[in-house]
């Protein structure tokens, strides 16, 4: 049984618990990473339908996007290990930090891959033919041409990701990381004040989630500054146009 309830407790633990925020930064940001490396590695085979390739990136990301992230954490915490050891790769001492990063990469790669082929997929295919008619090779026309626009298709649930990812990074204690959540546990055992290291953990979260929306707000606008640029006519053009409209 808890003891009775104390803000003030609140105010003592966030700083306790900031100390720790490191750790689920680097969590997030490994994963992230290498998600992004391996969405566009699963996209590939997708976009282009290569043979086997498309069959196995589409059985990959229906199986992690269909399998909660704990269990998931824990088939690659026991799993990995004992995949690796017959060909002589010892994995017992490593890191639990580790096995969370690939863990969330492996299940990010999933999501960033079904982000990259349809924001891929959202840009008009006469533009690249236009592209090619221009004399542009199939490179130069997908990275001048196509992957500016789906950029800005695909970011917006880019950042949801990243936010999804972050929350999920909550789940890391529960293999002996010790991130914010695995201090508040700790807290909680010293101190019986569980309600109080739940508020607590809630407002750290929340703040940086509030951070990061407002960075990715910012970074959307600033992404779609030319679109905004090209369908706002400028005072001339508009006047122009008016005198036209007016005979």
């Amino acid at each position: 049984m808890g003891k009775a309830f104390d803000i003030s407790l609140v105010l003592d633990f966030i700083p306790e618990l900031l100390r720790y925020l490191h750790i689920t930064l680097i969590v997030l940001g490994g994963s992230i990473v290498l998600g992004l490396v391996g969405g566009v590695l699963l996209a590939v085979p997708r976009l282009y339908r290569i043979p086997v390739l498309s069959q196995l990136a589409t059985l990959y990301v229906s199986f992690m996007r269909g399998t909660p992230i704990l269990i998931k954490l824990f088939l690659v915490y026991y799993g990995l290990p004992e995949l690796l050891k017959p060909i002589g790769i010892d994995l017992s001492r490593t890191d639990p930090l580790v096995f969370v990063i690939v863990t969330y990469a492996l299940s990010d790669a999933a999501s960033f891959a079904e982000i990259f082929r349809g924001a891929v997929r959202s840009v008009d295919k006469g533009q690249t033919e236009a592209a090619y008619a221009a004399g542009m090779t199939t490179f130069q026309s997908f990275r001048r041409i196509v992957v500016p626009q789906a950029l800005i298709v695909a970011f917006p649930n880019m950042a949801n990701t990243l936010i999804g990812s972050l929350k999920d990074t909550s789940l890391a204690f529960s293999i002996g990381v010790m991130d914010m959540v695995g201090r508040g546990q700790t807290l909680i055992s010293a101190t019986s004040h569980a309600l109080e290291v739940y508020i607590s953990l809630s407002v750290v979260y929340y703040v940086i989630v509030i951070v990061l929306e407002k960075g990715f707000a910012l970074a959307e606008r600033r992404l779609q500054r030319h679109e905004r640029k090209s369908t706002v006519p400028k005072p001339a053009v508009r006047a122009e146009r008016l005198k036209r409209l007016a005979g």
